[in-house]
């Protein structure tokens, strides 16, 4: 069957600004280190797994769980100025490969990634989530797998099926929503 990849595009990118050691930028001093970093790990990837549909998925701010609890989120830092000037340059890129980018209103891009997971994987596709989003998790069935990659200037891309995600944390996906909801989330500010 056809393989699907959605990249979690904020998460990758962030890995990617984060994870140089030391900045990059053009000869005019423009920032480009996540552009570089994205690039790098987006070709890689491509050349790895080899899929025949790719799409990548943006948050577009505040969603409807910022309204419904307003500290979702509050903790987290703003954008740095020079990664935002950056992600412009991402999807740029994207576009110029003719790569889907994937949007909407209110939502983030975990819930876009989510659905598309479900409905490929429920179509009989074969379909892998490139994230740094641990939460992304709760997605694994026989069709979808995570391909999570860790943060840091040494990342590591790990394939999460099943097995993997049982292995690691002693849980199965569809146990990890339960576990999250028990426990909270500190990343994004849940209790």
């Amino acid at each position: 069957m056809a393989l699907v990849l959605l990249i979690d595009g904020h998460s990758q990118a962030y890995r990617a600004y984060f994870g140089m050691k030391t900045p990059l930028s053009t000869r005019k001093g423009e920032p480009t280190a996540a552009v570089y970093g994205f690039a790098r790990k987006l070709l890689a990837t491509l050349r790895e797994v080899k899929p025949d549909y790719v799409a990548v998925a943006f948050d577009t701010g505040d969603t409807w769980r910022h309204a419904e609890f307003p500290e979702y989120k509050a903790t987290r830092d703003a954008m740095p100025d020079d990664m935002r000037t950056q992600m412009t340059r991402i999807e740029a890129m994207l576009r110029a490969f003719n790569i889907p980018i994937l949007t909407y209103t209110n939502y983030e891009a975990d819930d876009i990634l989510g659905t598309l997971a479900h409905e490929a994987g429920g179509e009989g596709y074969d379909v892998l989530v490139m994230t740094g989003d641990r939460d992304m998790f709760q997605l694994v069935d026989e069709q979808v797998k995570i391909l999570y990659t860790s943060g840091g200037p040494n990342p590591v891309t790990s394939a999460y099926g099943l097995e993997q995600v049982q292995e690691r944390y002693g849980l199965t996906p569809q146990q990890f929503i339960d576990f999250k909801a028990l426990t909270g989330d500190s990343s994004d500010n849940i209790p």
